[in-house]
């Protein structure tokens, strides 16, 4: 671990290597699991609000789903999270013409309907942020389903943190991004 300003950072987000691999895992992430994808309350906000315009992009089942339960919802562990399916799939997911689940969220962003992503959780994954009073632990989530984006992740030498650059950015800023990669060569450089 290391300290970057108020985040404590896993050395396993510089170690690590992660690159999506759809085409094997189908955005398993989007289906599989049983709590919805985490949710800052703005973000709860944020979906009310654009919930109209996201609303053509998604199925018939996950419109019932957010109709009956609304746009966010609070998890088991009393933390705000997307709605799911029949306890399943993510509310928000659609599926291309090949079964690889998609985001009806950034698809309405890719659109140029809305001008926000998705949420942060989501585009940070396979990173995960735990906020608590004094700070943010900033972590790694290995999860089976991702083993195809590990193997892939290796093979182009690409470490976690870069794949999320850009999440990573949006969430902490650059100035905390670039300190990041500082902490990433000093890192590096030790185990040479």
């Amino acid at each position: 671990m290391f300290q970057i300003g108020k985040t404590i950072v896993s050395e396993e987000i510089v170690q690590k290597d992660f690159l999506c691999n759809l085409s094997a895992c189908k955005g398993a992430c989007c289906i599989a699991g049983d709590a919805g994808a985490p949710l800052e309350e703005k973000e709860t906000k944020i979906l009310e609000e654009i919930y109209p315009l996201v609303k053509p992009f998604l199925r018939k089942k996950g419109i019932e789903a957010i109709e009956s339960q609304g746009t966010s919802v609070i998890g088991e562990d009393g933390e705000f999270e997307t709605p799911l399916i029949d306890g399943a799939d993510c509310a928000y997911v659609t599926f291309d013409n090949r079964g690889t689940a998609l985001c009806g969220i950034e698809e309405a962003y890719n659109q140029g309907e809305i001008k926000w992503k998705k949420p942060v959780s989501c585009h940070l994954y396979p990173v995960r942020v735990q906020d608590y009073s004094e700070f943010a632990a900033v972590n790694y989530h290995h999860w089976e389903i991702c083993d195809d984006a590990c193997t892939l992740g290796k093979e182009l030498q690409v470490p976690v943190y870069k794949f999320v650059k850009e999440a990573l950015i949006r969430k902490f800023g650059e100035d905390w991004f670039m300190e990041l990669e500082k902490s990433a060569l000093e890192l590096e450089a030790k185990k040479l």
